[in-house]
């Protein structure tokens, strides 16, 4: 009961922002109803509603670092989701906002790499046409080991080769830590190459 009366507490208080033109403020509230949603009702289709509108609150007073970082939520859950091509188009957009910018353009590497991620996960020519695209963009993004490291797993996806796959990974992950997300997603393709099955659920 205490969630709830918080969340309508926060609904009314979102709303009175609002008609007030006080759109930033409606922002960080309608995060703060995305956390409650995300943490503690796991509800992670409200949780991703409200981190969508925070976001466009965020464009609309040009804050959009800001409004980048509730997107990289929603890419990020929509892909858990399976709702594959609306993380590639987030991922994509933020990774072009950001990559003519000097202080933000390193960054821009990890959200084409989650966007060739998704597109695999869906068709490895789609990934493969999507790197292209990628390093075209992004010239930077070629010498990255996020760049090596796709065109390894697709090289081992095409040869239907899962123990080049699962060293390439392991290859990567001794230098860059994989997250609980890059895992995943990592583990969903892996799946697709025959011979594995369903997968030991291992990346190792």
């Amino acid at each position: 009961m205490t969630l709830l009366l918080a969340l309508w507490t926060l609904g009314m208080l979102t709303r009175r922002q609002t008609l007030k033109g006080r759109f930033t403020i409606a922002a960080k509230h309608h995060i703060t109803i995305a956390e409650i949603y995300e943490t503690e009702l796991v509800d992670i289709e409200k949780a991703i509603a409200h981190y969508e509108q925070s976001a466009d609150y965020y464009k609309g007073e040009e804050s959009n670092s800001s409004a980048n970082k509730c997107l990289l939520k929603v890419a990020a859950y929509a892909a858990q989701l399976e709702q594959y091509q609306k993380a590639i188009e987030i991922y994509e957009q933020v990774g072009a906002n950001t990559m003519d910018n000097p202080l933000l353009k390193y960054s821009a590497k990890d959200y084409f790499f989650k966007a060739a991620l998704c597109h695999f996960i869906v068709d490895e020519l789609n990934a493969k046409l999507a790197l292209e695209k990628y390093e075209e963009m992004f010239p930077a993004f070629t010498d990255s080991r996020e760049c090596k490291l796709l065109k390894k797993l697709l090289e081992a996806h095409e040869e239907q080769n899962s123990e080049a796959y699962t060293e390439a990974v392991k290859e990567f992950d001794s230098i860059s830590r994989l997250d609980q997300w890059l895992t995943t997603m990592l583990l969903r393709i892996k799946k697709s190459i025959q011979g594995d099955g369903e997968g030991d659920g291992d990346l190792k």
